[in-house]
C-alpha cells in the first residue's frame, strides 16, 4: 500500500498550467527546503507549477526531518532495511506523480523532476523505470543506485542533467562521471553534466543556472 505525500506547491507565474518541476529533497531535509528554488526560476518558467512533497518516512538521523529510505552508515540500518525502503518509496513517488499528472491533466513530456541528493537518487532509480519518458531529469549532488541492474529494468529515456560540486564531502563528486557511466549503459544518449566548483553539498548559482537553461528547454519555452 502506498503512503500519500504532503507536498508543497507553487502555481506558475503566470496563472497558466503548462507543465511542473516537481523537487525531490534529501535526506534529513523536507519539501520546504526546495520549494524556495521556485523563486528565482518562476519569473523564467511563468506557466510552470513547482511541487515539493515530503518524502515519506521520518528520519532518525534528523528529527526534523523525513527521508526516502533509511542510510545503514548514518542510522544503523542494514543494507535490506534500506533496500526495502528504496522500493516502498519509489512506489509512494509513483503514486504521487501519477496523481499530479491526472490532477493537473499533464502528460508525463510536461514534467520535469530535479532531485538533491537523495532525492536525486530517487529520481534516476524511479524514472527510468516509468512506462512514459517524463521531459527531462535534474539530479544535484547525488549518485545512480543500482546501475547493474538499470539495463535490464530501464522502461524510458529522456535526458538528464547531473550536476555536482568538486568539493561535495557527503557524496563525492566522483559519483557524477559514474552515473553518466550508469546511465549510458543503459542506452540513455543525452546525459550532461556540469560540475560547481568550489562548491560542497549543496546548490550553487552556476548550478542552478545551468539547470534552468535546461529545463526550460525541455519544457519548451522559447
Amino acid at each position: 500500500m502506498t503512503r500519500v505525500l504532503d507536498a508543497k506547491v507553487r502555481a506558475p507565474h503566470s496563472g497558466d498550467l503548462r507543465s511542473a518541476v516537481v523537487f525531490l529533497h534529501g535526506y534529513g531535509a523536507n519539501g520546504a527546503d526546495l520549494i524556495g528554488l521556485a523563486d528565482p526560476l518562476a519569473e523564467h518558467m511563468p506557466d510552470t507549477m513547482f511541487i515539493s512533497p515530503d518524502a515519506p518516512q521520518e528520519c532518525d538521523g534528523a528529527p526534523m526531518g523525513r527521508q526516502w529510505f533509511p542510510i545503514p552508515w548514518i542510522d544503523g540500518s542494514s543494507e535490506e532495511e534500506s533496500r526495502a525502503g528504496l522500493f516502498q518509496a519509489a512506489d509512494d513517488l509513483n503514486a504521487f506523480l501519477d496523481g499530479i499528472m491526472v490532477d493537473n491533466d499533464l502528460l508525463p513530456e510536461q514534467v520535469v523532476v530535479l532531485g538533491f541528493s537523495q532525492g536525486t537518487m530517487m529520481a534516476l532509480h524511479v524514472m527510468p523505470r516509468r512506462e512514459d519518458a517524463v521531459a527531462g531529469v535534474v539530479g544535484f549532488s547525488g549518485r545512480l543506485l543500482e546501475p547493474d541492474t538499470l539495463p535490464d529494468e530501464v522502461e524510458s529515456h529522456f535526458p538528464v542533467l547531473l550536476v555536482h560540486g568538486d568539493e561535495d564531502d557527503v557524496v563525492p563528486v566522483q559519483s557524477l562521471p559514474a552515473a553518466v557511466e550508469g546511465l549510458q549503459a543503459a542506452k540513455f544518449r543525452d546525459v550532461f553534466a556540469h560540475v560547481m566548483n568550489g562548491t560542497a553539498h549543496g546548490i550553487a548559482p552556476d548550478g542552478l543556472s545551468v539547470a534552468l537553461a535546461f529545463m526550460r528547454e525541455q519544457l519548451g519555452y522559447q
